[in-house]
């Protein structure tokens, strides 16, 4: 429209003004209401409402309907709502928490769940804003930490792996920002950077402290020479001191068989066992060895011995070797609980291995992974051994909120990022300091009850399970839902 056009217009809506000024206040305000001015144009619209405020006689100065406003006020028009002020936008409030995923690439379907577990735990009213950030974007971890950081976030969750977690820790420390990582990696736990997966660490505690509870006080480990096999054996070291208990015996195979097998037997102290066997034997050999017969005297006869069999017995019978009793079992091994690590056809080997050595599970608790439970319906071999990991029905309340928001099933690691965002919300207003996220009584998380440690180290509440004869596996320690001496 032209300005020509505009004041034309203008002109004949004042005339048609000035015949109902006398009609009453109510005509005024009818006219003045927004469903006749949203039918002028925008010059129109603009020059009317600054001559309604000057009937009225306002002292307050009416804003001009903006071309957004409009807008606005068009879709009020549309939905019904017309004259009535649209709902105000109540930004967020409380403080920023970062997370770091890998949101494209290889990984990004995964960072994609993680972050839908994230943003699930901080849906409530009030919670933290969220601010992700994507780890597998040409500058990495390390450049999305750093904009996080310059973008205000007070806590950092993630990043996934440990080799983020490495460029992470340094850049956030030297901000004074604590970082919950995803990782399993216990090597990247430091002061003020928490690894929040589930570690061979936690497990080996919480298998030492229930061994302990069970009477077994003389713990070893026969491990694999992997980065799983150190983390475990570093993980019984600490257990074993925090427990009270004598330092553990752990030794280390390079994956052949014959490895396997030599190690097993210079653990167990075979030789000197099977030693202790051989010199039982001979002993009974001596006591069974009939006397030598007597000299005949003079003019005693000596019978031969019969060339016959008796009468009665065959000569198959006669010529049959007699049963040979089994010998005296192998003396128990120097331990009397066993830590392993191996997995697949290592595993068969060591089984092996635990049979030619002596070494069975009414002398030795066999403990082992929590990798054990993915195949533990093929471990009867192995009955009565031990794992440690989550109770299953604390992840049930999760799965369902997860599916019931996303209509799909959680994958296994957003547990992670849940637990981790929920408790960036429970803590929220204070100030995310080491006394606030180390509190002594933990936080109740959908894997069970975490702490987090002043120098990075977390401790899980877990069950212990325990491998059937038929195979399969059902817990015979549930998880506490404390952590105190259980360990965990």
């Amino acid at each position: 429209m032209t300005s020509l056009q505009a004041s034309r217009q203008w002109a004949r809506l004042d005339a048609r003004r000035q015949r109902e000024a006398g009609t009453g206040s109510s005509q005024t305000g009818h006219w003045c209401s927004p469903a006749r001015m949203l039918r002028l144009p925008l010059l129109a619209s603009t020059l009317l409402v600054t001559a309604c405020a000057n009937m009225f006689g306002s002292g307050a100065p009416v804003a001009p309907v903006m071309p957004s406003d409009q807008a606005t006020l068009q879709s009020d028009v549309t939905s019904g709502a017309i004259g009535l002020p649209a709902p105000p936008v109540v930004p967020p409030s409380g403080p920023k928490v970062g997370i770091l995923l890998p949101l494209s690439g290889p990984n990004g379907g995964l960072g994609e769940a993680m972050l839908r577990a994230a943003k699930l735990a901080l849906a409530a009213p009030g919670s933290p804003i969220l601010d992700p950030h994507d780890t597998a974007g040409p500058s990495g971890a390390a450049n999305a930490t750093t904009v996080a950081i310059n973008a205000g976030d007070r806590i950092i969750l993630g990043p996934l792996t440990s080799a983020d977690t490495a460029q992470v820790a340094p850049i956030a420390a030297a901000a004074n920002v604590p970082v919950l990582a995803f990782t399993s990696d216990v090597t990247q736990s430091h002061p003020g950077v928490w690894v929040m997966g589930v570690t061979p660490e936690q497990q080996v505690r919480r298998l030492v402290f229930a061994a302990k509870q069970e009477g077994r006080t003389r713990i070893a480990a026969l491990l694999p020479s992997s980065a799983l096999g150190e983390a475990m054996a570093q993980g019984l070291t600490l257990a074993c001191a925090d427990a009270g208990l004598p330092p553990p015996t752990i030794l280390t195979h390079a994956g052949t068989n014959e490895s396997i097998d030599a190690t097993m037997k210079q653990l167990s102290d075979f030789a000197t066992r099977q030693g202790v066997v051989d010199q039982q034997l001979k002993d009974a050999a001596v006591a069974a060895t009939p006397a030598a017969p007597a000299a005949a005297l003079p003019g005693q006869q000596v019978w031969p011995a019969p060339a016959a069999p008796l009468s009665g017995i065959s000569a198959t019978a006669a010529t049959t070797p007699a049963v040979v009793a089994p010998g005296p079992p192998l003396p128990a091994p120097p331990f009397d609980a066993l830590l392993l690590g191996d997995t697949g056809l290592q595993l068969q080997q060591v089984i092996t291995s635990l049979h030619t050595s002596g070494i069975n599970a009414a002398q030795v608790r066999i403990m082992g992974p929590l990798l054990w439970g993915a195949f533990a319906s093929k471990l009867h071999a192995l009955a009565g051994a031990w794992y440690a990991g989550p109770q299953p029905t604390a992840r049930l309340g999760f799965v369902q909120l997860y599916q019931a928001a996303y209509h799909q099933s959680p994958k296994l690691l957003t547990d992670i990022p849940y637990d981790a965002a929920a408790l960036a919300r429970s803590i929220a207003s204070k100030s995310y300091d080491v006394g606030d996220l180390t509190r002594a009584d933990g936080f109740a998380g959908v894997d069970g009850v975490f702490t987090l440690k002043p120098d990075g180290h977390v401790h899980r509440a877990l069950a212990i399970f325990q491998v059937q004869p038929g195979g399969g596996s059902t817990i015979v320690q549930p998880a506490p839902s404390t952590l105190n001496d259980t360990g965990s």
